[in-house]
């Protein structure tokens, strides 16, 4: 995958261009409960303990926001449920909010964005204001800021350059009716399994293939049992930073614009740290043998357009051809 250098400046300028916020005339004490599924190793959980680092800075020590990895608070369901009720605060959430934000269902959606540039260009632009803007309204949730996710790559043990080379493959795909719908008209055969038994049905041949970011690559051993990372980057997609609405509400605002802050500044710093993990990553997995394909990724897109338009909800296809339409 090629990291644009430019985006790696900006978000290093985002953070030495971030404003200095005083917080006298805040509340008093606050804290604040931040609970997500990653470990502690993950750039999510360094960058949500960036973000309470900050806020406490920022607050003159008033605004502890405690993080809780490992859904310590509970699933990511329970914890958004919670902010919902104002039992819990904070969470790391995306596309699960499209149980209540039809919109938000467009935060992973194959080949609707094909590059990290995009990402930036839809996340932080009037197109992510209408998607934060629906989530607010119904799902009681306030996207603070988002963090990238790395792309997923279509990996086997034959190089599949272009979509006529599938060919059938029998593919793992997550229980999504989407990635299902899209592998399908790819020309694969995609087979809806559980993570936990992808790499005994790759060792044993019962799946040809899988398709995953990087990092879960990696932490699965999939090296042991693929050849090739095919470069196909069919899903760029990114995750909010969100608080409840009701406590965002509570707060002063002098407060808000603290947290706000803090989390702009968290973001920034995840950006740095996901570009390094990405690099560092290939690395590892070419040094444990696997070999990077550079997929047609036009190819694929073009190809996957009429599945993906059907495979959304009615109200969520314009904004979602919108954000087609944002490619280079």
């Amino acid at each position: 995958m090629t990291i644009n250098r430019r985006t790696m400046m900006l978000a290093g300028a985002a953070v030495l261009a971030a404003p200095s916020i005083r917080s006298a005339h805040g509340q008093g004490r606050i804290t604040l409960r931040l609970g997500h599924l990653a470990n502690e190793q993950n750039v999510w959980h360094r960058a949500s303990v960036h973000l309470a680092e900050q806020a406490l800075a920022l607050s003159n020590g008033r605004i502890e926001v405690q993080v809780f990895p490992n859904e310590t608070l509970g699933r990511e369901m329970d914890v958004i449920n919670g902010m919902q009720l104002g039992t819990a605060d904070m969470t790391i959430t995306g596309e699960s909010l499209q149980n209540w934000s039809p919109l938000a269902s467009l935060l992973a959606v194959p080949y609707a964005v094909t590059s990290i540039r995009q990402m930036d260009s839809v996340a932080g632009g009037t197109i992510g204001e209408q998607i934060s803007a629906e989530i607010v309204t119904r799902a009681r949730v306030r996207p603070l800021g988002y963090f990238a996710r790395g792309p997923r790559n279509l990996t086997s043990n034959r190089a599949i350059r272009t979509p006529d080379e599938l060919n059938g493959l029998r593919l793992r795909v997550p229980n999504v009716p989407l990635f299902v719908s899209v592998w399908q008209a790819l020309g694969a055969r995609p087979t809806p399994m559980a993570f936990g038994e992808v790499f005994t049905s790759l060792q044993n041949g019962t799946i040809d293939g899988q398709e995953n970011p990087l990092a879960l690559i990696r932490s699965a051993n999939f090296n042991e049992v693929q050849r090739f990372v095919n470069r196909t980057e069919h899903v760029w997609s990114w995750i909010y930073v969100a608080i409840s609405e009701r406590r965002w509400q509570a707060l002063a605002a002098a407060d808000r614009e603290i947290i706000a802050e803090a989390t702009r500044r968290a973001q920034a710093f995840e950006r740095t740290l996901f570009l390094e993990d990405e690099r560092n990553l290939e690395v590892d997995l070419r040094a444990k043998g696997m070999t990077f394909v550079d997929s047609d990724q036009a190819a694929f897109a073009a190809r996957a357009r009429p599945a993906v338009l059907a495979g959304v909800r009615a109200e969520a296809r314009p904004l979602l051809e919108q954000i087609m339409a944002t490619r280079a």
